[in-house]
């Protein structure tokens, strides 16, 4: 062999010190003495999980020496079930999180040399999976004070090596959303080679007029894909499970990258009775919307700035360190989020809980402010 003190990389600069997702914190990595913590850091659902979904669970438990389902057609024979048949189990992606389902699709699309426009604050994973193929992160940041989609901004920053554009509505941390508007002038300018990728996971919370989902541009034929999740609405935050739609060409492709028996049984049950679970989305969302409206003018008392949100949660700027705030707040037995690593520094987020969770905030709020 030539030139055998040759020096040659192995490594992949661009995974070379890639600082990872920084999730929020669990309860048993809490160490305070308040006599009770309520969690309202990670958007979770307070009302716990889908009774159908833990109904399934308990039976799939018998059948642990049996493989899962090779593949995920029966999730998406029940998703199309549960959009009425307007989409066929073709237009499905299933995967382990709405989160596993944007690594494919950065995997399917993106390489070195290639970007994706971005626009903070945002869901990290977005960044940080495309950093890991390599690919050019540009970022068109939403726009002040209203956090709202510099549409124009990223019509501009479109070039000949865009694949991907990422939107969430509602969006994470913000809580704002992309009217129906905003989407008809983003899809219809969009050039032909560039597939908007929507997340879409908050989309049960929101109540706006001319809000919209991805759906009728999956239906017109549109390069667009959406994003969605088993954790928040349907409390299987757990189990990990997500799902994304599109045209059937474009899922198809993505699915190329599903592996065999991706889903476990446990998983794949729970969520397809979940789904069937009317009572407990509708019983979730009515909460959800009805202490969001409560919070409010408690919030606008206190004097603190926050944004109003179409999500399971509310983005404020608290007038200390997000930080310190974290803290102070937890010493008081509330967990919430601090934004600042999202791209929206020295902003902090509080889930939407029970009304006695929504009380403890407030009151710790209160005292903190102080």
């Amino acid at each position: 062999m030539k030139n055998k003190n040759k020096t040659i990389e192995i490594f992949k600069p661009y995974l070379l010190g890639n600082a990872g997702y920084k999730g929020g914190k669990t309860l048993d990595e809490i160490k305070v003495k308040a006599k009770k913590i309520y969690k309202l850091s990670s958007n979770e659902n307070l009302l716990g999980s889908s009774p159908k979904a833990k109904k399934a669970l308990r039976k799939s438990v018998r059948d642990l020496n049996q493989y899962p389902d090779r593949t995920t057609v029966r999730l998406q024979n029940a998703l199309s079930g549960f959009y009425k048949n307007e989409l066929l189990p073709e237009n499905f992606i299933a995967g382990n999180a709405g989160s596993e389902v944007i690594e494919h699709i950065i995997r399917a699309f993106l390489g070195e040399g290639l970007e994706c426009i971005v626009s903070n604050p945002c869901f990290m994973p977005y960044v940080m999976f495309s950093e890991w193929q390599g690919a050019k992160i540009v970022d068109v940041p939403l726009l002040k004070p209203d956090y709202k989609l510099d549409i124009k901004g990223i019509l501009n920053a479109v070039n000949d090596r865009t694949r991907l554009v990422f939107i969430t509505s509602p969006n994470n941390p913000t809580g704002t959303y992309i009217s129906k508007k905003e989407m008809d002038e983003l899809v219809g300018k969009m050039p032909a080679h560039v597939v908007i990728v929507m997340d879409e996971v908050y989309y049960h919370f929101a109540d706006a007029d001319d809000y919209t989902t991805a759906l009728p541009y999956v239906k017109a034929g549109k390069k667009i894909i959406a994003v969605n999740s088993f954790s928040k609405t349907y409390g299987l935050a757990a189990l990990r499970t997500g799902y994304g739609y599109s045209t059937p060409e474009l899922a198809g492709y993505v699915r190329q990258l599903s592996k065999p028996f991706l889903i476990n049984k446990l998983t794949m049950n729970a969520s397809i009775a979940a789904l069937e679970d009317v009572g407990f989305v509708e019983k979730t969302v009515n909460l959800v919307q009805g202490e969001r409206q409560r919070l409010y003018p408690k919030l606008d008392r206190i004097g603190i700035k926050y944004w109003k949100s179409q999500a399971n949660f509310i983005l404020f700027e608290p007038e200390m360190g997000e930080k310190e705030f974290e803290e102070k707040m937890l010493e008081n037995g509330v967990m919430v989020r601090p934004v600042g690593n999202f791209g929206a520094p020295g902003c902090v987020r509080v889930t939407i809980g029970t009304k006695a969770a929504n009380n403890a905030f407030v009151k710790a709020l209160r005292k903190v402010l102080s």
